[in-house]
């Protein structure tokens, strides 16, 4: 309320008018300093408890990537070894029918890693095949080939680099080497573990490897026959090497690692840093 209406309130109380000055009103007796201190001792007293926050848990200091590498436990399921089985038949066949008939079919892919050519008749064998003659690197989330290093963290755009050599188209299986391809995999976690799954058929346990050491993974699958999918990872947090291990079925392959401490991962990877990106660069 405004100061001035607060003035022109109508009265309450009905009375006589009065000239007089009304009293003013009555200040406390101020008390002396031992009066005070009389007062403070009769007041009730109460014991202060000081209440301390608990100690964070001390989280495990980052061991080198650079520790030695073991390979993780393989479980083979009995759906994969059953799927195997049916294929190393079918393949026997195949080979069988390749041995009496060494005609190539149209549409069959050049086996050279780098090329996407296909043969379409007797003129595809004169054309220039532009291939790598090298082998795939993976490191530290770096993809290059051997023969040419032009390194990039895509999987994608590793998989579109043109080749670096010239020479003439392999079609026949006989020649053709294991091919990288890739693969759809994503990842999820509890409160324990980390698990990776990666959806590739068929893989072959014999030829196939996943190591890791504490902060470092590196899987390496074998296919379908001629397919691989390879994969570096530096790991977000710590890992117990002892107590993980890979589930291999007919369509994925499950990699399970233990986590060393109970802590929620921001991802899977380690984030590279600035100073590393320009070493791997160089």
């Amino acid at each position: 309320t405004d100061f001035s209406d607060f003035l022109s309130i109508v009265g309450c109380t009905k009375g006589h008018h009065n000239s007089e000055k009304p009293p003013e009103p009555v200040k406390p007796e101020v008390k002396t300093t031992s009066e005070r201190k009389e007062l403070a001792e009769l007041k009730p007293k109460f014991q202060e408890h000081i209440i301390k926050a608990p100690k964070p848990l001390e989280t495990i200091k980052r061991p080198s990537p650079d520790e030695p590498m073991t390979n993780l436990q393989l479980k083979v399921s009995a759906s994969l070894k059953q799927a195997l089985d049916k294929l190393k038949l079918s393949s026997e066949n195949e080979e069988k029918k390749e041995e009496e008939s060494d005609e190539i079919k149209i549409g069959t892919a050049c086996k050279n890693a780098g090329c996407s050519k296909t043969y379409q008749g007797l003129h595809s064998t004169e054309d220039v095949c532009i291939y790598h003659s090298g082998v795939p690197i993976f490191h530290e989330g770096m993809k290059y080939w051997s023969c040419c290093k032009r390194k990039t963290s895509d999987f994608n755009t590793f998989l579109a680099q043109e080749g670096c050599t010239t020479g003439t188209h392999v079609w026949t299986k006989k020649d053709a080497g294991k091919k990288v391809v890739p693969c759809r995999h994503d990842w999820h976690q509890t409160g324990g573990e980390v698990t990776i799954s990666i959806y590739a058929k068929n893989s072959v346990p014999d030829l196939s490897y996943v190591e890791a050491n504490s902060t470092m993974l590196n899987i390496h699958i074998v296919f379908e026959g001629e397919k691989e999918f390879h994969r570096n990872v530096k790991l977000w947090g710590v890992i117990d090497v002892k107590r993980s291990y890979v589930n291999m079925t007919a369509t994925k392959i499950e990699v399970t690692m233990r986590k060393a401490e109970p802590l929620l991962w921001a991802s899977l990877e380690l984030p590279v840093s600035n100073t590393e990106q320009k070493k791997e660069n160089s």
